[in-house]
């Protein structure tokens, strides 16, 4: 792949690793469907990657299954979120239909050609224990081996990985539920990737709910034009 051709061999575990300046503008040639019909911004203007723009590169542990996942050595489409585990509502919804759409993707007969990337931004809280737990909660399809949670060794890299590289911001605020949250929440944005193959942004769906109906075709068709 050309971008991972280049970057390779570069960054550790733990870390978004871009070398000299993310690329903001691609062209036509470097995404495989055709711009959002409902887009208002152009690209550039947005403060995260978008339609036809590099994802920045991630590599992380999943404390579930040892691995470290590292998105440049990835040759598959990729759906790239953040969250965090003891959000009483959004990320409830964000999970649970992202979820939705990796059972489609069995169904669908594409499961070994995605990835769902769900990254913490607490990672003080969200420990294996605490993960695993949650993706038996959310029903992610553990079988289908196509879902990773990872996490960032401390709240700098989470604050560094997901806010600034990746634009999905947070904000740690004092609970009102702390019995629930262990006396702090977070102000979040919603948004989740679709990249292709090759790294680049296909879609960015910004809502704490995405239509998973919606986001399975994206992927499908994706993944079949990708091949």
């Amino acid at each position: 792949m050309r971008r991972r051709q280049l970057l390779r061999g570069v960054g550790t575990a733990g870390t978004v690793t871009l070398t000299g300046c993310l690329s903001r503008f691609g062209g036509d040639e470097d995404v495989v469907l055709g711009p959002p019909a409902d887009r208002q911004y152009d690209s550039e203007d947005l403060p995260y990657p978008a339609y036809g723009q590099e994802l920045p590169r991630v590599s992380l542990p999943d404390p579930l299954t040892g691995e470290s996942i590292d998105t440049d050595s990835l040759d598959e489409t990729l759906v790239v979120t953040a969250f965090f585990a003891s959000c009483p509502a959004e990320c409830l919804q964000l999970i649970g239909q992202l979820a939705g759409v990796q059972h489609g993707s069995v169904e669908n007969g594409v499961a070994d050609d995605v990835r769902f990337l769900a990254i913490t931004f607490d990672p003080e809280r969200d420990d294996a224990a605490a993960l695993r737990e949650y993706a038996a909660r959310m029903r992610v399809d553990a079988d289908a081996e196509n879902w990773h949670f990872l996490r960032p060794p401390d709240a700098e890299a989470a604050r560094r990985i997901v806010g600034e590289r990746l634009g999905i911001t947070f904000d740690r605020v004092a609970a009102d539920h702390s019995d629930r949250t262990a006396g702090y929440d977070f102000r979040h944005l919603s948004l989740t990737f679709l990249a292709n193959p090759d790294g680049y942004v296909e879609r960015a769906y910004r809502t704490e709910r995405p239509d998973a109906d919606r986001v399975l075709d994206d992927v499908t068709t994706v993944v079949e034009r990708s091949g």
